[in-house]
């Protein structure tokens, strides 16, 4: 049979590798869509009428598309309030996240201090505490300064470093050769122009990851602004949508039309912010456990 197969001119061993990735790129393209089946059939309830969205047997495309449904969910509802408060809360917040969290993680990284590695454990252990365990004591803090039905209970705490940011940067910090912190210390530079001159450029990687996850847990975070936000001048996008379902418009009308065209224009940003930082993301995730 082998010489058989010599004599033929078969080489098996890569037939072997073709079959082997044409199997692994037919079950990533599986994967693929099974996972954004539920993405593709929110924008195809978009374009549906509020008839032709509950019909059963279900249709996968619409009959006709409907596009004025966004201009109709726009409209039903203050959305570009919604969006505009969106936009603050996700910039200063995920901006404080990543100065603080940046902070944090070079001393845990570059700086010797005792008890150095019990207070990193104690950071850690952040990320396996409940938002829900945190909520109730914020707002009776926040209610005592008198924050509640304001933006700032929804900004500040980011200025106070993540658990995970820390983490994450840490570990991509350290896996930054430390011979060029002694070479800018021999040339007279102190540890905040290292941090900036050396450390900072070498971060932007892990920098455009943590971003990324910051901006999407800000962007459609729901539990916050439901406990903090009073007034519906101050809803972020999230609670617009709850307030376009309760609210809005006739109560007796249906209403699952507009909260998929809705749900699709609050998703555009995030995926906006993850495609033009994509490549940042895969480098930061893969470098971030490299060493440490």
């Amino acid at each position: 049979m082998q010489s058989t197969a010599r004599a033929a001119g078969i080489n098996w061993l890569a037939v072997q590798r073709f079959v082997m990735s044409l199997l692994l790129n037919i079950l990533t393209t599986v994967l693929a869509v099974t996972f954004m089946f539920p993405f593709l059939w929110s924008i195809s309830c978009s374009l549906k009428g509020p008839i032709e969205i509950h019909a059963y047997p279900p249709r996968l495309l619409p009959k006709v598309p409907l596009w004025g449904n966004y201009v109709e969910a726009w409209q039903s509802i203050q959305f570009g309030m919604f969006f505009l408060n969106s936009t603050i809360v996700a910039i200063l917040a995920v901006l404080g996240q990543l100065i603080s969290s940046l902070l944090v993680a070079y001393g845990f990284a570059r700086i010797k201090f005792p008890g150095r590695e019990v207070c990193f454990l104690l950071c850690l252990s952040g990320m396996m505490m409940p938002v829900y365990v945190t909520i109730i004591p914020l707002f009776m803090l926040f209610r005592q300064i008198g924050w509640i039905d304001t933006l700032k209970p929804l900004i500040v705490p980011s200025y106070f470093a993540s658990a995970f940011g820390v983490f994450l940067l840490r570990q991509f910090i350290m896996s930054i050769p430390y011979e060029l912190d002694e070479s800018a210390f021999i040339d007279g530079a102190n540890t905040f122009t290292i941090l900036l001159k050396i450390v900072l450029p070498n971060c932007k990687p892990v920098l455009a990851t943590l971003a990324i996850f910051a901006f999407r847990g800000t962007w459609n975070s729901f539990l916050g602004p439901l406990i903090f936000l009073n007034s519906v001048d101050k809803f972020t996008l999230p609670l617009g949508l709850w307030f376009l379902r309760s609210y809005a418009g006739d109560p007796n009308l249906p209403k699952d039309h507009l909260l998929m065209a809705g749900s699709i224009i609050t998703t555009l940003p995030v995926l906006i912010v993850f495609a033009s930082a994509q490549k940042y993301f895969v480098q930061g995730i893969v470098m971030s456990g490299i060493k440490g």
